[in-house]
């Protein structure tokens, strides 16, 4: 259970409840970050805006290296939650998940392509404490997804830290998002 409970819809607002309604329609059921930070109206609003701005400028990475990068991350942080949802929108958008079980191989995994280890290595990079990005690093990124690429998968690994940060620290765990019970999400456009 997480460590602040999640606002019940009765009183999440009309704003809240639409919201919930609006997450529920899409995902199968209203994430609990969500719900925990429709206690904070201002941070409520903040993260709905920023997540919808940030969903419709990541374009230019290939999504498997984007997602693959933002998963690692995940599971750098230990936030259960993320690693489950994830796993359903990597299953949503027709990646192969099955090998997210070697994420931890994918150095040398032929599961994994050469463009997909570089951001893994990256998300990896940028996730130890302290740092350890190299200019060398950022070279080979740039020379391959270009400068607007490398922003793309720097800004999304940053960003699922942040969400995996406030999550892991708040106890919010897995909700079933990527398991059995929760397959009942239906794939975009079914």
């Amino acid at each position: 259970m997480s460590r602040i409970p999640a606002v019940p819809a009765e009183r999440a607002g009309v704003i809240g409840r639409l919201a919930y309604r609006y997450a529920r329609r899409r995902f199968g059921a209203v994430p609990e970050p969500v719900a925990v930070v429709r206690w904070h109206r201002r941070l409520f609003w903040a993260s709905i805006v920023g997540e919808l701005a940030y969903e419709r400028a990541a374009r230019v990475l290939p999504e498997n290296v984007r997602e693959l990068a933002v998963y690692r991350t995940a599971t750098n942080v230990g936030c259960s939650w993320c690693v489950d949802f994830g796993t359903m929108l990597q299953r949503h958008r027709g990646l192969d998940i099955d090998r997210l079980r070697d994420i931890d191989q994918y150095p040398t995994s032929p599961l994994f392509t050469s463009d997909e280890r570089l951001a893994l290595g990256y998300a990896d990079a940028m996730c130890a404490r302290p740092m350890t990005v190299t200019d060398d690093q950022v070279a080979r990124l740039v020379e391959r997804f270009g400068r607007d690429g490398t922003l793309e998968l720097t800004y999304s690994i940053a960003v699922e830290d942040q969400r995996a940060t406030f999550n892991h620290a708040l106890g919010l765990v897995d909700q079933g998002f990527s398991s059995g019970e929760a397959c009942r999400v239906p794939m975009p456009g079914a």
